[in-house]
């Protein structure tokens, strides 16, 4: 296995632990979301996190890392929701939403490698804060679909926006362990 392949299993496995760990206290307390809510979520996150780059400071003693964290998680949560649609169940039985996670995780790292094929990894020559203005940007793409009632013309839907902003995320996950 390669670099890459390695330190992104590395990233999703300590981003899954964190999500089993907050699904055994909550449940699935965020089956109530709904797709707008959860782009917000991930929209205050990566708020925060360009807010500290740009002011160097934090008042809160939470770390960018675990909003990163937070990202992944949260676009995975995005991208069960829009599975699962049509389910109108409130609590998911703890290994069904391990195999979601799994098979949502799964969808982005093949993403990740098909890109990094193409593009020669040159997210490693990125900034961290461009990875967080691409997260953003990925954001406000999916409000747009959003308030165009999911429709698009030529564009990706909103699941390919999570698969971009799971992968951005990690991305920053890497670059900031390498520190």
């Amino acid at each position: 296995m390669n670099k890459t392949a390695t330190q992104y299993e590395t990233a999703i496995a300590l981003c899954k632990d964190i999500f089993i760990k907050k699904m055994k206290d909550y449940g699935t307390a965020w089956r109530i979301l709904r797709t707008s809510s959860i782009t917000d979520q991930i929209f205050i996150k990566a708020q925060r996190i360009r807010n500290i780059e740009d002011k160097g400071t934090q008042k809160i003693s939470e770390n960018i890392r675990s909003e990163y964290i937070g990202i992944i998680n949260y676009s995975i949560i995005g991208l069960i929701q829009l599975d699962l649609k049509n389910d109108l169940r409130m609590e998911l039985p703890a290994d069904e939403v391990s195999k979601l996670y799994d098979l949502h995780a799964n969808e982005a790292r093949n993403l990740m490698e098909d890109k990094n094929h193409d593009y020669g990894e040159a997210w490693r020559d990125m900034r961290v804060s461009s990875l967080t203005d691409l997260i953003l940007m990925k954001l406000l793409r999916i409000k747009q679909i959003e308030d165009n009632k999911g429709e698009t013309l030529i564009s990706e839907g909103i699941d390919a926006n999570f698969h971009d902003m799971i992968n951005y995320a990690v991305f920053a996950l890497i670059k900031i362990s390498e520190k």
